[in-house]
C-alpha cells in the first residue's frame, strides 16, 4: 500500500512539476517532455487501479492467517474447469478434504509478470526456486493471497490476490467442498461477493 502511494505521488508530482517547468521554458522543451506527459497520466490511472487490490489484500489478511507451503502445484496453462479470464493458477488442498485440490487463479494481468517468469515451464532453476516456498493466506474454496518469501525467508513479498473461479455449471457448490456457514461468512469478510450458498 505504501509503495502504491509513493508511486502515485511520484508520477503525479513529476507530471505537475514538468507542467510547471514547461510553462517557463521554450516550446521545444514541452515537446521533449511530451512522452512523459502521456505516459505519466497513464501511470497515475494505473496506480489508482492498484488500490482496489490493496484493500482486498488487507481484508483477506484480516480474515485468514499466513501459512507457509512448499512445492505447491502451479501452471500458466488454461484450466477448463475455471471460468473467465485466467493468467496462471496455483492448486491448494481443500481445508475440509485435504485430498481434494482446488485451483486459485490470477484473475487479472496487472502485476502478474514477476510470477509468470517464475511459473513458466522453461524458467531457469534459480527463478523457480524463488517460489518453491510460498506464503499463503486464504481459503482455496473462496479467495487467497499468495506471496513469495523475502530473501531471508522471514517475511512475505510480491503479494498477489488469487480467486476461485470454478464454473458454476460444473455442479460444484461450496457445501460440496465442505464449506460450513462459518466458512462462508469468513469468506464474505475477506471480500468474496457474492458467495453462493
Amino acid at each position: 500500500m505504501i509503495m502504491n502511494i509513493i508511486g502515485l505521488v511520484g508520477w503525479a508530482g513529476g507530471w505537475v512539476l514538468l507542467l510547471v517547468v514547461s510553462t517557463y521554458t521554450p516550446d521545444w522543451v514541452v515537446w521533449a517532455f511530451m512522452p512523459y506527459f502521456l505516459y505519466g497520466a497513464y501511470r497515475v490511472l494505473t496506480q489508482c487501479k492498484y488500490f482496489a487490490s490493496d484493500f482486498l489484500m488487507l481484508r483477506v489478511l484480516r480474515a485468514y492467517p499466513w501459512q507457509i507451503l512448499r512445492s505447491v502445484p502451479r501452471g500458466l496453462t488454461r484450466r477448463p474447469d475455471v471460468v473467465s479470464e485466467q493468467y496462471g493458477w496455483f492448486e491448494f488442498p481443500n481445508p475440509a478434504f485435504r485430498e481434494q485440490p482446488l485451483p486459485l487463479v490470477f484473475p487479472r494481468h496487472l502485476r502478474r509478470s514477476w510470477w509468470a517468469r517464475r511459473m513458466a515451464p522453461r524458467a531457469k532453476p534459480h527463478l523457480k526456486a524463488q517460489i518453491e516456498t510460498l506464503w499463503f493466506a486464504g481459503d482455496p474454496r473462496f479467495i487467497g493471497l499468495v506471496a513469495a518469501p523475502a530473501r531471508r525467508g522471514t517475511a512475505p513479498r510480491r503479494l498477489h490476490v488469487l480467486e476461485q473461479r470454478m464454473h458454476v455449471r460444473s455442479g460444484w457448490r461450496f457445501a460440496d467442498w465442505g464449506a460450513t456457514p462459518d466458512d462462508i461468512e469468513r469468506g464474505r469478510r475477506a471480500g468474496v461477493r457474492p458467495v453462493q450458498p
